[in-house]
């Protein structure tokens, strides 16, 4: 189960000023206080016991509060609007920091609420921040989202009149730890090609300023990515890398909790158990000093996990049942869901199977409401809309521009009625700025509609590999602890002959279920196309149609050694070959047939040639099918030239050029 900690970017901003507590005493902290109070009352006054309270928020965190408290009552005191909706913000943080979310949720709200009723857009933006990360933490993607969009546009919009009072380089550090927040939603909802576009845009931004502990802190991100594209010891190599500057920096101890459990994770998935373990017990520790409820479930759950690969059973309850009381309780239908599952394997080694049905009970239950979510769906459309929003305002813009210079033109042309030949000049330059901007028109057009072909690709692709993925991890799970539990059983009953080999054919039927269960999940999104590439992926699909015997497809590629395609790119493709070789088994009666892909510096070129019955390419214009659609799409969305040579009784043979 891996930590939820990297959406708490938001506070970098806080751990990159050292804490006083590591500085100075008790007594230094009370004389600094004291300095405080004797001065001016103002919003520098103000200001430092809000600094000073964060600062010593982990050491002393009933002294930060009251100091909290203390700058938002003389907030009100000033009748200032700003410092009023930094103090209600601040206490929001202080909140969140002993993980009471819903009260925290309360004074951003009040944060957010004041900020937009005096048009402080820079604090309105910081309040949307803080919202999302509380809805990210409660499982509430959709408001999640709707927050995050409008920070990010009032970040981007260069006409609010506070950015004046900004450094180019403090705007870009909060639209960069908004960006990996970004990522991090993207992550948990499986559309990882936005969760790396991101967090590259974060790390772009950290990289331009060579600050090296931000890099560090976003390379985690990027890590996260990697993880759930299957590249483990990629991720783990990232983590690694960066872990001595985080360990140096004096990181806030949340985070480096988070960074040493994602760590014994990765090498848990890795099968490399004793360095696990090493980083399992760091993240426990520190966990234990915290004593924050999500985080010390987590740090349990983990050595839990350890306990039971070492067969240590006992053990292995005693911290699965540290963190039940939180997992039981938590908002997150994923981590019950994880909770569930881990008993149910534990009680079934043990052998105590009652509890162990009653755990794969709540398990089946609870992941059937997560299959059946429309999450990921409804944050597509919504992503999609807004980007869609983006080129229909420019359209309008456009279209104004237009009407003006034809205004401008129309009054110059009745100005130099007499002078024929600056009047005829005029006409054809008013023409032809006209073709332009008629030209811009349509070509904004076309990206509208490219923007939604991609978004429903892309969600298409996402739904591909969240059910693939389910289906391997959910139903493969329960068909093998089903097989697991029922060879226990075998060795426990006395049964006829004749009831043994009904047994032994259930097992056997259990087995070709999980394979075909297992070969369904491949088709629909190959781990072949992940981990090795287009050119490995399509080789194992035809290969595959080889061995089923339907047709005889003989595979070919030049040029593909080593070749890098971006994934998207590579998916796409993957599925017009798939496609286009369904629709030769399904209508060309077909008995041999060539694939073949050449790359030649950036073009791509695939072939499909069949010895099929062929057909009347006119009837494509009139076809109505989903497939030959998906096609033309596919190739659309990639800008590709598609050509379709077929006659009636001599086969067909299609190719696509793409421009990589």
């Amino acid at each position: 189960m891996r930590c939820k900690q990297a959406i708490a970017l938001v506070i970098i901003f806080f751990i990159l000023r050292p804490s006083l507590a590591q500085q100075y005493n008790r007594d230094s902290i009370s004389r600094r206080v004291e300095q405080i109070r004797k001065s001016n009352l103002d919003t520098g006054h103000i200001r430092q016991l809000r600094d000073l309270a964060y600062d010593i928020g982990e050491s002393d965190s009933s002294l930060s509060k009251q100091l909290l408290t203390e700058a938002l009552e003389k907030s009100f005191v000033l009748k200032d609007a700003s410092a009023i909706t930094n103090s209600y913000r601040m206490l929001g943080l202080w909140y969140k920091g002993i993980d009471q979310k819903d009260k925290a949720l309360e004074y951003y709200q009040i944060s957010l609420q004041t900020a937009i009723k005096n048009k402080l857009y820079y604090l309105e933006a910081g309040a949307c921040f803080e919202i999302s990360n509380i809805k990210y933490w409660k499982g509430e993607y959709d408001s999640c989202i709707d927050y995050c969009l409008r920070a990010q546009e009032i970040f981007e919009d260069p006409k609010v009149f506070e950015y004046k009072s900004l450094t180019q380089r403090i705007l870009d550090k909060k639209k960069s730890d908004l960006y990996a927040n970004m990522s991090a939603v993207f992550n948990t909802l499986k559309n990882l090609p936005k969760a790396d576009e991101y967090i590259d845009k974060a790390l772009a931004i950290a990289e331009r300023y060579k600050n090296k502990t931000i890099i560090a802190i976003y390379s985690q991100q990027k890590a996260d990515n990697y993880f759930e594209y299957g590249n483990i010891e990629k991720a783990l190599r990232i983590r690694l890398k960066y872990l001595p500057e985080l360990e140096t920096f004096g990181l806030a101890k949340t985070l480096l909790q988070s960074y040493y459990h994602n760590i014994a994770l990765e090498y848990y998935e890795l099968e490399r158990k004793d360095s696990s373990k090493i980083f399992a017990q760091k993240s426990l520790q520190i966990a234990t000093e915290l004593e924050v409820p999500d985080v010390l479930a987590n740090a349990n759950w983990m050595m839990g996990k350890l306990a039971m690969k070492e067969k240590q059973f006992m053990l292995a309850e005693e911290y699965f049942k540290k963190g039940s009381k939180y997992f039981l309780q938590s908002d997150d239908p994923h981590e019950q869901r994880t909770y569930y599952d881990g008993m149910h394997q534990l009680m079934a080694a043990t052998g105590n199977y009652k509890d162990a049905y009653r755990y794969f009970t709540s398990y089946h239950i609870l992941n059937d409401s997560i299959l059946n979510s429309e999450r990921t769906k409804q944050y597509s459309e919504r992503e999609a809309r807004y980007q869609s929003g983006k080129k229909d305002t420019q359209i309008q813009l456009q279209k104004v521009s237009l009407q003006q210079k034809s205004s401008l033109n129309i009054l110059l042309t009745g100005a130099v009625l007499a002078l024929l030949l600056i009047a005829f000049l005029a006409y054809r330059n008013y023409k032809n700025k006209q073709t332009l901007q008629q030209r811009r028109i349509a070509e904004l057009e076309t990206e509208k509609k490219l923007t939604a072909t991609e978004a429903i690709l892309k969600g298409e692709e996402q739904e591909r590999t969240r059910l693939a993925k389910d289906l391997h991890d959910g139903l493969g799970g329960m068909l093998s602890g089903i097989k697991y539990t029922l060879n226990t059983m075998k060795g426990n009953l006395i049964m006829t002959p004749d009831n043994a080999q009904a047994f032994e054919r259930s097992i056997d039927m259990l087995d070709s279920s999980i394979k075909e269960m297992r070969r369904v999940a491949h088709n629909m999104m190959p781990e072949a196309l992940v981990k090795f590439g287009l050119d490995a992926a399509l080789k194992d699909f035809c290969n595959d149609i080889n061995q089923s015997g339907a047709l005889q497809v003989n595979y070919q590629s030049i040029g593909m050694d080593g070749a890098q395609i971006e994934q998207t790119t590579s998916i796409t493709i993957y599925r017009i070959v798939q496609e286009l070789l369904n629709n030769t088994m399904k209508h060309a009666a077909a008995k041999n047939t060539i694939v073949q892909v050449t790359k030649s510096e950036n073009i791509l070129s695939v072939t499909v040639e069949d010895d099929g019955k062929g057909f009347d390419k006119e009837i494509l214009k009139a076809s109505k099918g989903i497939g030959w659609d998906n096609i033309q799409n596919r190739v659309e969305f990639l800008k590709g030239r598609l050509d379709v040579h077929s006659q009636p009784g001599n086969g067909t043979s299609v190719n696509i050029e793409f421009t990589l």
